[in-house]
């Protein structure tokens, strides 16, 4: 299973990013080879409409099946993530990758 996470930065220890259309970064961790991957957002932060939607066709192209994050997609984006099948989890806006990946695992984000 392919897990992205909206974050500030591309180590474990980063801290999320509450954003998801203009996400610094995503922090990408496969959890059946265990490798982890990161992309640079940062460039959307130029575009003045639709970012989330591109946002969404990114994580699609990398393949992912769930998405955490701290506030979640506008109703655009969610529209792109539901069509290609991306589950989203919210509510790890106040954590760091790591805990947001053991919060999830343990079940305590929404």
């Amino acid at each position: 299973m392919k897990i992205i996470f909206t974050a500030k930065g591309t180590e474990w220890d980063s801290p999320m990013d509450p954003r998801f259309g203009r996400t610094e970064y995503f922090f990408i961790y496969d959890e059946d080879s265990k490798k982890i991957e990161t992309y640079d957002n940062r460039a959307i932060e130029n575009e003045a409409h639709g970012a989330g939607p591109k946002t969404s066709q990114k994580l699609a192209e990398y393949g992912a099946d769930i998405l955490i994050t701290g506030n979640g997609p506008g109703g655009n984006a969610a529209a792109v993530l539901q069509q290609v099948g991306i589950k989203v989890i919210t509510g790890a806006g106040d954590m760091t990758v790591k805990e947001a990946y053991e919060a999830f695992k343990n079940g305590t984000l929404s």
